[in-house]
């Protein structure tokens, strides 16, 4: 855990970096939001912001945004800052900590950003070959290819990975290869050089440079742009990477793993990806098998995660019904992890009885239960329904309402839209932006279109 502590180290802040340490953060200080930004510009990364109200706040918020640096901010202040407190979280600060610090409040606010959001929870043997096997390459620094599904949890098995290597006290680096534009995602792997090109406003630091001596994941990495994937080829070949913008190499230190939901085979077959590459990337292969192939898991994480969010909504925590653990087997989980979480959020927020039963099994539109009514019936009225509604529309309308509706359904994630959708991560984001361009609303990840 990085904590990044923004402020002038008097007291209280004093006292909270002690508080924090103890609880076994790394924490880095910065005295002013210039030399908080020059900090993340170096590399030496952060994986929460704690800024002081005596500081801009909102300032802190907007220079990391434009500068692309996904950090969650926490605001701080003494008692009486109550203005200070309220603009702060008006900015996007996402807590305010009095001072002088409640330890246990402290401690609450690294956990809710900590390793413990990634536990590695499993009971399937199918799932358990594949944590075997994942274990037993670990201590290597072999690079590994997990595949699976959208939501099958690759992430949290690339971190499980990393805390059995022999890198596990260095740092774990993440980059979303889908979720940057291809004309920036060179500059956040690789680093520039101030004045680069347009924006370049210092020394940036990339992911290769901040994951030295630890591990790096490249996630979705089947949505790299080919050309890219020639320098990155280079970088894990001869451990060197070049900035944007440099004039030499930079020797780097790191183990890579990489994830995909996508054949990377019928992706090199057609000419999207690098065949040379995709040897380098999987000396190991781990594959993640769907939730619907789990069944033993799907009861351990609902049980993990009514417990979870019972206490973050302070909530007592309550036992699934022998119906309800039926109709979550029966299930077919198209979202895998992902969705089996939001519902049992959902399911435990409107439960009511002592236990929590098939009817708080509701669907992400409020509709009715998961298990309720004849299925067979329902799905041939909804056919119907469907059909019904085509009548009469183009192509083109029905394949707009249809890739916003499932955005929607996804909460705006486009990486698992896409994957529902099946098709590629680059022509969804180019829908998109033709849809934007004609006056339609999109969802924006976190959130559906009825309540941006």
């Amino acid at each position: 855990m990085r904590l990044l502590i923004a402020g002038t180290l008097k007291g209280q802040l004093t006292e909270a970096t002690r508080i924090a340490m103890a609880k076994g953060a790394r924490v880095i200080h910065a005295e002013s939001v210039d030399q908080a930004l020059h900090v993340l510009r170096s590399g030496q990364g952060a994986d929460l912001v704690m800024i002081d109200v005596v500081l801009d706040v909102p300032e802190m918020i907007e220079r990391l945004a434009a500068e692309r640096f996904h950090i969650p901010v926490v605001a701080c202040g003494t008692d009486n800052d109550t203005r200070a407190a309220v603009a702060a979280i008006q900015a996007g600060a996402k807590e305010y900590i009095p001072l002088p610090p409640d330890p246990e409040l402290i401690a609450a606010v690294l956990a809710a950003v900590a390793d413990d959001s990634h536990a590695l929870v499993y009971r399937d043997d199918a799932m358990a070959a594949t944590v075997r096997l994942a274990e037993q390459i670990a201590p290597a620094d072999a690079s590994v290819l997990i595949s699976g599904e959208s939501g099958t949890g690759k992430e949290v098995l690339a971190r499980h990975v990393h805390r059995k290597s022999k890198r596990a006290d260095k740092p774990f680096i993440s980059i979303n290869c889908a979720a940057i534009p291809e004309a920036l995602l060179e500059s956040e792997l690789f680093g520039h050089e101030k004045g680069a090109f347009t924006g370049a406003v210092g020394r940036r630091i990339g992911k290769f440079e901040e994951a030295n001596g630890g591990t790096l994941l490249l996630d979705e990495i089947s949505e790299m742009d080919v050309r890219l994937q020639a320098k990155l080829l280079r970088a894990i070949q001869e451990r060197v990477i070049d900035r944007v913008g440099g004039t030499r190499p930079v020797p780097v230190d790191i183990r890579i793993l990489a994830t995909t939901n996508r054949n990377l085979a019928e992706a090199v077959r057609s000419g999207a990806f690098r065949e040379d590459l995709l040897y380098r990337l999987n000396v190991v292969t781990l594959k993640i098998p769907p939730l619907r192939e789990r069944p033993q898991d799907v009861l351990a994480l609902a049980e993990h995660f009514a417990e979870k969010y019972a206490e973050a909504n302070g909530l007592d925590a309550k036992p699934l019904s022998a119906e309800a653990r039926r109709e979550l087997v029966r299930n077919r989980w198209q979202g895998n992890v992902r969705e089996l979480e939001n519902t049992m959020h959902r399911a435990v927020l409107l439960a009511t009885g002592e236990e929590i039963g098939p009817e708080a099994l509701r669907m992400p539109d409020g509709g009715e239960a998961m298990g309720a009514g004849d299925a067979a019936s329902r799905a041939a009225m909804a056919a119907e329904a469907v059909t019904r509604g085509l009548v009469g529309r183009t192509v083109a309308d029905v394949e707009r309402d249809l890739i916003l509706d499932t955005l929607d359904h996804c909460l705006g994630n486009r990486t698992h839209a896409a994957n529902i959708l099946g098709i590629s991560i680059r022509t969804l984001r180019n829908k998109l932006h033709q849809y934007a361009g004609e006056g339609h609303e999109i969802a924006q990840p976190g959130e559906s279109r009825s309540v941006a």
